[in-house]
């Protein structure tokens, strides 16, 4: 039986800018000038939907910055504060997996935030955004979505922020969730999940420490015969540091002196650079590797890829977490 349009439930539309709102330019190439309203005007089936628009930025998703998103969740608050049942974000796909998971780490409410955006500009044939917005409003219109926390739908496929990755530069199917997959795919026009609602991450406001200023966190990418230069005095330069180590969590013998004197110091994270697959805590045991390195104080992301443990470590750090919370949060038990 379909619903009438007052039953439907009311959707906010937040414009961010990115691809998605993106047309040419006189001086070449394109960059981004479409309003929200632009984009959903343009979009066929979403005069089923209850719409409230909000043109929040016209900026390339490269430009975005913490304090950007600190607005963007105010404005999310107050468009559900104002009796919407689900608020869709379109932004650039260039930070759009960095983006949703601070959102999703931020966002405590029972209303879904789908983040969505566009490989393709508009005026490219084949445009890929306007069915990627009606997707991201359909699922934010669906019930079945609620507590989920923030979701990414491109390409008819939904994903959980904390699990997403961009894993093509240009393909429209550039997003995957590697390590789980999809939580769900549009099947007709209709969301169908295939998860049920996971145990998320959440930073609170503020923990009891004092929180640091704007905090500074590296992501050093370990490569061959990496150059322990780069990392001398970590310590005194960063508030906090993610290393991207090879395979499970391995390092160059060279890099385990400054590795032990930072994270005597500040947080250090231990990822992989792989980006699929977690990191070990004991299976081998030589200098520089996984079990080495935790025994020294590094912190083991899981499955967090380096860019997602980035986000987190900052967020953690801008709330006054401590160094023990930080490595609750980061070995806690979540999907």
């Amino acid at each position: 039986m379909s619903q009438t349009l007052t039953e439907v439930p009311a959707v906010a539309v937040i414009g961010v800018g990115g691809t998605i709102a993106m047309v040419p330019t006189s001086a070449g190439g394109v960059s981004p000038q479409l309003t929200a309203t632009d984009l959903v005007q343009a979009v066929p089936g979403l005069a089923e939907h209850r719409l409230s628009v909000v043109d929040f930025r016209r900026v390339p998703g490269a430009w975005l910055s913490f304090a950007d998103l600190d607005e963007l969740l105010a404005a999310i608050d107050e468009a559900m504060s104002a009796g919407a049942a689900g608020v869709v974000v379109t932004t650039g796909t260039d930070s759009i997996e960095e983006m949703a998971y601070y959102l999703d780490l931020r966002h405590t409410r029972p209303e879904p935030v789908v983040v969505t955006g566009a490989m393709r500009n508009p005026a490219t044939a084949g445009a890929d955004g306007p069915a990627n917005l009606l997707a991201a409003v359909v699922t934010a219109a669906d019930p079945a979505a609620r507590d989920r926390g923030v979701l990414v739908v491109l390409s008819d496929e939904i994903h959980l922020a904390a699990r997403v990755q961009k894993t093509h530069t240009t393909s429209p199917s550039a997003f995957a969730s590697p390590n789980a997959g999809p939580a769900g795919r549009l099947v007709e026009g209709t969301p169908r999940w295939l998860t049920g609602p996971v145990t998320r991450r959440s930073v609170p406001t503020a923990y009891s420490g004092p929180a640091a200023t704007a905090p500074r966190v590296l992501l050093h990418t370990v490569t061959l015969d990496d150059d322990p230069a780069f990392l001398a005095d970590a310590e005194s330069r960063m508030d906090g540091l993610i290393v991207a180590g090879m395979g499970v969590g391995h390092v160059p013998a060279v890099l385990v002196e400054p590795l032990t004197k930072a994270a005597a110091a500040i947080p250090v994270v231990l990822a992989s650079r792989i980006g699929r697959g977690p990191v070990l805590t004991g299976a081998y045991g030589f200098p520089g590797s996984e079990r080495d390195l935790l025994d020294r104080g590094l912190i083991p992301a899981g499955f967090l890829d380096p860019l997602k443990a980035r986000v987190l470590l900052r967020t953690l750090l801008a709330s006054g977490a401590s160094r023990e919370q930080i490595r609750q949060v980061f070995t806690a038990d979540v999907s």
